[in-house]
């Protein structure tokens, strides 16, 4: 049976609510899974993805970014949500940090197989959870955004995953080269999945705003999901 509760924890000041989902009739301590939110915060969609990760074994932990479970009532009010992270990576290094902080302090998780899963403004999040150095397995990102930063570079321990619709005008052809220059300087172990006519947002039955750039589709999640979980095979079990 799938068990889910909510979790508090803590960065500095802020109060932040995480969604954990597990299988309690599996034996413990089981692989963890972080899930970095969309920019809506942390919706259903995070915690049905959690609840999925349950159900193959893992623990997942779908984490709070701004704090107090704080969700956008609108565009707008998302990327106002978002945008002192974008502003201040510092910042969003210290909050997903102490998100993994948080979830190895799970008695059900081993401290030690642990990898995390980012939608879009999330997809951002895990990749600088990478590349702060965090020991972590591995990292994903689905439909993320990919701008480097400007911090003090750390050696990249996970292993890392891109999953990246060729049409995404937030993540632009320039993006996706600086992206895979740095990961190459750096000598990481990445891989990068790109499927073609995919614009962003494409695991997001919601998404239908092509002249965004937003929309959803079937086959690249299915493919993009299927990638994901023989990554966390090879990086978890």
């Amino acid at each position: 049976m799938i068990r889910t509760q909510e979790i508090a924890y803590r960065d500095g000041d802020t109060v932040c609510k995480a969604f954990l989902a597990f299988d309690d009739s599996v034996p413990t301590p089981l692989p963890a899974v972080l899930i970095s939110h969309m920019v809506g915060g942390r919706e259903t969609f995070v915690e049905e993805k959690a609840q999925e990760l349950a159900r193959q074994g893992f623990v997942g932990f779908a984490l709070d970014m701004y704090g107090e479970n704080r969700r956008a009532q609108s565009i707008e009010d998302g990327r106002a949500l978002m945008r002192p992270f974008l502003e201040d990576r510092l910042l969003l290094r210290g909050r997903i940090l102490a998100a993994l902080t948080a979830v190895r302090a799970v008695p059900e998780v081993d401290a030690n197989r642990i990898a995390a899963l980012g939608f879009c403004f999330g997809g951002l999040c895990v990749l600088d959870l990478a590349r702060s150095g965090a020991d972590v397995r591995g990292v994903v990102s689905m439909h993320g955004l990919l701008q480097g930063h400007t911090l003090d570079k750390q050696p990249i321990r996970a292993k890392v995953l891109v999953l990246h619709g060729h049409e995404d005008p937030l993540a632009p052809i320039e993006d996706v080269r600086a992206f895979q220059d740095e990961m190459s300087s750096a000598q990481a172990d990445w891989q990068m999945h790109i499927y073609g006519g995919t614009m962003h947002a494409f695991t997001n039955p919601k998404a239908s705003n092509p002249a965004s750039g937003l929309m959803y589709s079937a086959i690249a999640e299915r493919r993009a999901w299927a990638a994901l979980l023989d990554f966390l095979s090879e990086v978890l079990r």
